[in-house]
């Protein structure tokens, strides 16, 4: 597989992802009554890698920098989503 494709691949995977979990995010807030602040704050690094990948799709051109710095953020976001969300509650709760 060629590097470029890979390369868009991946950021298209990136793109499509924080749309969904942006989209997942708001829902949950509207109509699961989930808490609002902490939600929106954590959907804040999804909300900037989907404009950004917008506008690399609408460019066509890809970088690694999205690529990893991609993976790396939502892995730790991912990864203390909970913890993160229980603290973010007590503080602004």
């Amino acid at each position: 597989m060629k590097q470029r494709n890979l390369k868009a691949l991946i950021s298209k995977i990136i793109l499509f992802y924080s749309i969904f979990y942006g989209a997942m995010k708001i829902i949950a807030v509207l109509f699961q009554d989930a808490w609002p602040l902490p939600n929106l704050i954590l959907a804040i690094p999804f909300v900037i890698f989907a404009i950004i990948g917008g506008f690399m799709l609408k460019r066509d051109s890809y970088s690694w920098i999205y690529v990893a710095a991609g993976v790396i953020i939502i892995s730790i976001v991912r990864y203390y989503e909970i913890e993160w969300m229980h603290q973010l509650h007590e503080y602004f709760g």
